[in-house]
């Protein structure tokens, strides 16, 4: 099947806005690219520190700098569920790298802290620039020089997009991203999302919506509802930076072991000591990053990655925008229903099928670029193979299931869920916006009802509770943006959204924060860019005028008449009350800095900016070349 001609023209239009910042990347890539071991280039007393502490196998190995020297870059704590797995890792890998001619050495941790834990609360105001922390952290574990290629290990939130803005700074290493896989199902996550909106009307108590939340968030794993986490291994997946079926294999299993110590093997092989040199800035390239946006589609994926994969693509010296995103979304039809978008969970999309299954279905359409390099090699087909253990418990690969073992959970490209990924951009008076629309009923995906304005997600839930919000309206919660406060997701929105719009009211949301992967069935208009504090519209908005959310045209519209609109002063907030506490006055700095929602929401420019630009004012070209 040839490539369809919008993700074809997609892929032209971003490889030539991006035709000055990629080759100024790849320029910076080439020149720290040298033969041999990177520590043979160090001097002799940095090279002692660098194997002081070794056992006398791996020092003498080091010392002599014939085998390749493997970076460990680990996100691991015991708090978060997703990444307590990774505790093991290291001894994996260490032993299979010997076993493979190399060494592997612990080169650093980075933060790992778990929206699921600090929703709702200050903490979160932290989260998303933990993200540009992680990126950092990445780049101190890596700039000792004495790596010859590296392994991330990382699954959740803004842990994984920050594993790859770091490496991708050190992008002449091999790197391969090492996951951990998602804990056993428990108690279903449509069940659990009912038992919380009988908690937000008041018919039942917190014993039973704890009793809830601890039986489906139970044991070491990701959390199985497809929201961020989960989204970023589809994505490491599909952009070939995972060995082939490793996103959704359960932890201490032995078959995520053997993908653990095969990763350590096979990113050995790919530094300049073998003949299969190939470095992660030759992975990650526009076709790269389209695939990673097609794949976010083609499954409902997390509505943050309209933020992080820009952030991502700009480290490689890539420019995308939300008109890609919205133009692909037209093409690529939804093949998987999870959670929040269907009943299933991961485990459930795995069980039927899973990446193998769904990349085949893609690649078979057209919708995927094939000819990309990955950590496997040449090509893209061998994604559509999944692994197991033989008789002999080697780890080996197969083609994935012919047909889907469920099709309410995955389906062939030839008969979708629907023909679209439902994901879409918003313009209007507003700004400009993102919604997900793939869990969003057809009957609610157009709302007109007037504002009712709030100034934080707290707010909304006091007006619930007294009873205030009975009624047709939008939500307007605004300095909600990275500049305010840091753009905390608003999780604690949805429950009591979902109970007005299940009385019959028109509700829907608009706001200058983030929803994440389980923004669910309420329309919510969110990232609206600029935000408030960076000249953005949302506060111009008074109670009472009527807003139009228009999901099917793409359309979001304060409808004001032009000249009051014109000359409305904008509303203030008192933000100190985000400004310390948590640790949120360490970064005040983050927040006065930080680019916009549509050009990644990041604290740094240097090289990730185009040249004299600086990092907040990034251009976002909109040319359309046809498809070269």
């Amino acid at each position: 099947m040839s490539l369809n001609p919008v993700v074809a023209a997609v892929t032209a239009r971003i490889r030539h806005r991006s035709q000055a910042l990629r080759a100024l990347y790849l320029k910076r890539i080439d020149a720290a690219r040298e033969s041999g071991t990177a520590r043979g280039r160090l001097g002799c007393t940095n090279l002692a520190h660098a194997f002081a502490a070794s056992d006398s196998g791996d020092k003498s190995q080091l010392r002599a700098g014939r085998w390749p020297n493997l970076a460990i870059v680990s996100a691991y704590n015991d708090m978060l569920s997703a990444h307590q797995p990774l505790e093991r890792y290291p001894a994996i890998i260490k032993q299979a790298a010997r076993e493979a001619f190399a060494v592997a050495q612990f080169a650093g941790g980075v933060p790992a802290m778990c929206d699921g834990v600090t929703q709702g609360e200050p903490g979160m105001e932290l989260s998303l620039f933990s993200r540009d922390v992680i990126a950092m952290s990445t780049a101190i574990a890596l700039s000792h020089n004495t790596f010859d290629a590296a392994l991330m290990l990382g699954i959740c939130d803004k842990i994984v997009p920050g594993l790859v803005i770091g490496a991708l700074s050190f992008g002449h290493l091999p790197t391969v991203f090492v996951p951990g896989g998602p804990m056993p199902s428990g108690l279903p996550n449509d069940d659990k999302a009912k038992v919380r909106q009988l908690f937000a009307q008041g018919k039942v108590g917190r014993d039973a919506l704890l009793e809830s939340e601890a039986q489906s968030y139970h044991g070491p794993g990701t959390c199985t509802f497809y929201g961020t986490a989960n989204s970023n291994q589809m994505l490491m997946e599909v952009m070939g930076l995972h060995l082939p079926g490793a996103a959704f294999v359960n932890p201490n299993t032995p078959l995520r072991d053997a993908l653990t110590a095969a990763a350590a093997k096979r990113v050995a092989a790919l530094t300049t000591l073998g003949d299969t040199y190939t470095p992660i800035a030759a992975i990650v390239d526009e076709r790269a990053i389209v695939n990673a946006i097609v794949g976010l589609h083609a499954t409902g994926g997390s509505t943050n990655h309209t933020i992080h994969l820009i952030a991502m693509a700009r480290a490689a010296g890539i420019v995308i925008d939300w008109d890609d995103f919205s133009d692909l979304s037209g093409v690529v039809p939804l093949l998987a229903r999870i959670y929040p978008n269907g009943k299933a969970d991961v485990n459930h999309f795995h069980a039927a099928g899973g990446m193998g299954y769904l990349i085949r279905e893609l690649l078979a359409a057209g919708l995927l670029h094939g000819d990309v390099q990955t950590v496997a090699g040449p090509g893209l087909a061998a994604y559509a193979q999944e692994p197991f253990l033989d008789g002999d418990g080697k780890l080996v690969w197969r083609d994935a299931p012919a047909v889907s073992g469920d099709d309410s959970v995955l389906r062939p490209a030839s008969n979708p869920f629907s023909a679209d990924g439902g994901l879409r951009r918003l313009t209007g008076n507003l700004g400009r916006s993102v919604i997900k629309v793939s869990a969003v009923k057809p009957e609610h995906r157009i709302v007109e009802a007037p504002a009712l304005v709030f100034d934080s997600q707290e707010a909304v839930q006091a007006a619930f509770k007294r009873g205030d919000l009975r009624r047709d309206f939008v939500a307007v919660v605004r300095y909600q943006g990275p500049r305010a406060n840091g753009m905390p997701e608003l999780h604690k929105l949805t429950p009591p959204l979902a109970v007005l719009q299940d009385e019959g009211f028109h509700v829907a949301l608009v706001t200058d924060g983030r929803m994440s992967g389980a923004s669910g069935k309420v329309p919510a208009a969110i990232h609206v860019s600029p935000e408030c504090l960076a000249g953005g519209a949302l506060d111009r908005v008074r109670d009472g005028d009527l807003i139009r959310l228009d999901a099917e045209a793409g359309t979001l519209e304060a409808l004001v008449d032009a000249a009051e609109w014109a000359a409305r002063l904008p509303a203030t907030a008192d933000l100190s009350g985000n400004e310390s506490g948590m640790g949120r006055e360490l970064f005040a700095s983050a927040r006065a800095m930080v680019s916009t929602a549509e050009t990644g929401a990041v604290i740094f420019g240097g090289g990730l900016a185009p040249p004299a630009v600086t990092a907040d004012l990034w251009p976002v070209e909109h040319e359309n070349p046809s498809a070269e």
